[in-house]
C-alpha cells in the first residue's frame, strides 16, 4: 500500500486506476505517465459534442492539476514511454529519464487504424482532442463530407457533420453499418435512420482510393464509381498502443494478455486495463479485448482493487455495455449481440418517436444481449436479465413487450 505505482497512460483507464488505487486506500507516489501533453480528456464527445461546437475542451476534463495535486497524483504528460523492463521494475521515457515502479498498470488504450490510401491532406481519424479540432476546423467549411466506415465513430461522425449542415456520404463494405457490433439483425434499422436524415450511404461497398487534398478529394469505390469530397472522415477501426512493449517478455497479442485478474502473463507487478488489455474469460474460454469506455472503468476498478488487496483478487467478468447517439436516437448495448445465434425485435423503430429494442439469444435460447432505442427503462431491465444469465429471449420479450403495444417480431429458431 506504500509502493510506487506508474500507470503508463492518462486514457480513461489509467485516471480511474489512479484515482480508485487512492479510494482503494493506497498511500505510496502514484504516478500517471502519457505521450499527450493535454491534461487527461475524455474521449467519447470527440465526434459528437466537441466536434459539433457544443462544448469546448475543458468540459472533456477527466483530471485537472488542481484534481491530481488533491489525489497526490504525479503527472508526466508529453512524454511517452519507450520501454518496460520488468525484471529491473524500470520504465524507459521518450525523453531518456526512467522511473522505478513496485507495480506498473498499463493503460495506453488504442489508435485509430490510419488511412490506408495515398491522400493525407483533408484524410482525418477521430482519435484525439487534436484529431477532432482539426476535422471540426475543415467541417466549417461544409460538405461534401464522404466517411469511411459505418461503426460508432464513423455514424457518430456522421450525424455530427449532418447537423452542422455538410453533405454526407457513408461507405462501408459490411451491408449495413455497426454490422460488427449488432449482426444482420438490427443493421438495417441503422442504414434507415441514415437515409432518414437524408445522409447517402453506400453499405456492401468497399474504397480502392483517395486521391487529391484538403477541399478536392475523390474517393473511388470498388464498382468505380468516385464520390468527390471537399473532407474524408476514416473511421476503419483500432489497432492496441502495444508496440513500445516489444522485448518486455510481456505476451502481447492484439494487446496484453493478461488472466482473469487482469495481471500481464508472463511477468509480476504489472497490470493492464481499457483498450489495451486482453483479459481471459473462464466463462468464454478465450482472451477478450473490449474497446468500451464502461469496460475501461470498470476494468481499471477491479485493477485497482487487485493491487490493493492482493489477498482478495476479483476477476474482471463484466456485463458489456456501449452507449451511442446518432441525429435522433440514443442506442444503448448490453452484451455482445453479434455472438448470438437468435433475435427478436419489441417496440417500434419508426423516425424519431423510436421506442424499440432488440433482443439476442445464443442457441438454447437464453438471452444473451440486448441493443434498445430510446427507451432506457427497457435498458435497465436488459441489463439485469442479461447479467442474470438464466431468462430465455422468449421470456424477455413478453416482458418488453408489456411495456409496449406492439407486438414483438422474431426471427430464428428463439424459444
Amino acid at each position: 500500500m506504500n509502493g510506487t505505482v506508474v500507470v503508463v497512460g492518462a486514457s480513461v483507464a489509467g485516471v480511474r486506476a489512479a484515482q480508485a488505487l487512492r479510494a482503494e486506500g493506497h498511500q505510496g507516489p502514484i504516478v500517471l505517465v502519457d505521450a499527450d501533453s493535454e491534461v487527461p480528456y475524455d474521449k467519447p464527445p470527440l465526434s459528437k459534442q466537441f466536434l459539433s461546437g457544443e462544448w469546448d475542451a475543458d468540459r472533456l476534463r477527466l483530471l485537472t492539476p488542481e484534481d491530481a495535486r488533491n489525489a497526490g497524483l504525479e503527472l508526466r504528460l508529453g512524454v511517452a514511454a519507450r520501454r518496460l523492463d520488468p525484471a529491473a521494475r524500470r520504465i524507459e521515457l521518450a525523453d531518456g529519464s526512467e522511473l522505478a515502479y513496485d507495480v506498473c498498470v498499463l493503460a495506453t488504450g488504442a489508435a485509430a487504424r490510419p488511412s490506408p490510401w495515398g491522400a493525407t491532406s483533408g484524410v482525418h481519424v477521430v482519435r484525439t482532442l487534436d484529431d477532432a479540432a482539426a476535422l471540426r476546423s475543415d467541417l466549417r467549411a461544409g460538405g461534401p463530407l464522404v466517411v469511411v466506415g459505418g461503426g460508432f465513430i464513423g455514424a457518430e461522425t456522421a450525424a455530427t457533420a449532418h447537423r452542422l449542415g455538410c453533405h454526407v456520404t457513408v461507405v462501408d463494405p459490411l451491408p449495413s453499418p455497426i454490422g460488427r457490433v449488432l449482426g444482420p439483425a438490427a443493421g438495417p434499422l441503422f442504414a434507415d435512420l441514415h437515409t432518414r436524415h437524408e445522409v447517402a450511404t453506400r453499405f456492401g461497398r468497399g474504397v480502392t482510393a483517395v486521391t487529391g487534398t484538403a477541399g478536392n478529394l475523390s474517393v473511388v469505390l470498388d464498382d468505380g464509381e468516385v464520390l468527390p469530397a471537399r473532407t474524408v472522415v476514416v473511421g476503419i477501426g483500432a489497432v492496441p498502443n502495444d508496440a513500445w512493449l516489444a522485448g518486455s517478455g510481456l505476451r502481447v497479442d492484439n494487446g496484453v494478455l493478461c488472466d482473469e485478474y487482469c495481471r500481464a502473463l508472463g511477468v509480476e507487478n504489472v497490470y493492464a486495463a481499457g483498450d489495451l488489455a486482453r483479459w481471459y474469460s473462464p466463462g468464454r474460454g478465450r482472451h477478450l479485448r473490449v474497446e468500451h469506455w464502461t469496460n475501461a472503468v470498470d476494468q481499471a476498478a477491479v485493477v485497482a482493487h487487485n493491487i490493493a488487496h492482493p489477498e482478495d483478487l476479483r476477476p474482471h467478468a463484466p456485463v458489456e455495455y456501449v452507449w451511442s447517439d446518432q441525429y435522433d436516437w440514443k442506442i444503448q448495448i448490453v452484451g455482445c449481440p453479434a455472438d448470438a445465434g437468435h433475435h427478436t425485435l419489441v417496440g417500434s423503430f419508426d423516425g424519431a418517436s423510436a421506442r424499440g429494442a432488440a433482443l439476442y439469444a445464443d442457441e438454447t435460447g437464453l438471452l444473451t444481449a440486448a441493443m434498445t432505442v430510446n427507451w432506457p427503462r427497457a435498458l435497465v431491465d436488459c441489463r439485469r436479465l442479461v447479467a442474470g444469465g438464466t431468462t430465455t429471449l422468449h421470456t424477455a420479450a413478453a416482458r418488453l413487450d408489456r411495456l409496449t403495444a406492439r407486438p414483438a417480431q422474431t426471427s430464428g429458431a428463439a424459444t
